[in-house]
């Protein structure tokens, strides 16, 4: 099995998972060395980016982000997850703490994705109205320009675009360092002295 699913990032072997695995000859998720979040994502992207296969571009992505998370220690963390009360939304990747959860919103370039980013907050924010939500991109020039709309407030639901390709990726890691995550707590839909 790969390094994905050894480490339980990937629950199974798939096409993906395989293409990840190779990117980086000799060097697993795990043992590649680097200096700082930006550099680890543009190692995994340019090796990417050669394989000239941009059909796995958004799985690879988010694998390139979940390893990040894994190998900066900020876990646990959920993929894909569904938030309680949040109907018809799966996460990218969702971390828990008792003040709110964080959103990470993972797209490889924008165009009008950033449009169900901002969407997938507001659903979130509407039941947690403290969590934090992030759209993380590879689309340095959308990003830019999707930032200027939540500084006008054109999106409401996203706290901040994070360019994966400048110092932002950087900034938000330290931050998300600076929090302590945990699952999720278990809850009672109604809670109340039940009379049957």
């Amino acid at each position: 099995m790969g390094e994905l699913v050894n480490q339980k990032i990937a629950k199974k072997e798939s096409a993906s998972t395989q293409l990840f695995d190779s990117l980086i000859e000799g060097k697993t998720f795990m043992t590649l060395k680097y200096n700082n979040p930006q550099d680890y994502i543009a190692k995994y992207w340019q090796a990417l980016e050669k394989t000239g296969n941009p059909t796995l571009h958004g799985n690879i992505f988010e694998y390139i982000i979940y390893t990040l998370l894994y190998r900066e220690g900020i876990r646990p963390f959920y993929t894909q997850a569904k938030v309680a009360f949040v109907p018809n939304v799966n996460f990218d990747a969702l971390l828990y703490s008792q003040l709110a959860p964080v959103s990470l919103s993972l797209k490889t370039s924008l165009r009008e994705r950033y449009k169900q980013a901002d969407l997938e907050a507001i659903a979130l924010k509407y039941v947690h109205r403290r969590s934090k939500c992030y759209l993380l991109t590879m689309d340095s020039k959308e990003a830019n320009v999707q930032k200027s709309k939540i500084l006008s407030g054109d999106i409401i639901g996203l706290d901040e675009i994070i360019d994966c390709t400048s110092d932002d990726i950087n900034k938000l890691i330290t931050n998300l360092k600076a929090t302590t995550f945990t699952t999720s707590i278990k809850i009672d839909v109604v809670q109340g002295n039940l009379v049957d």
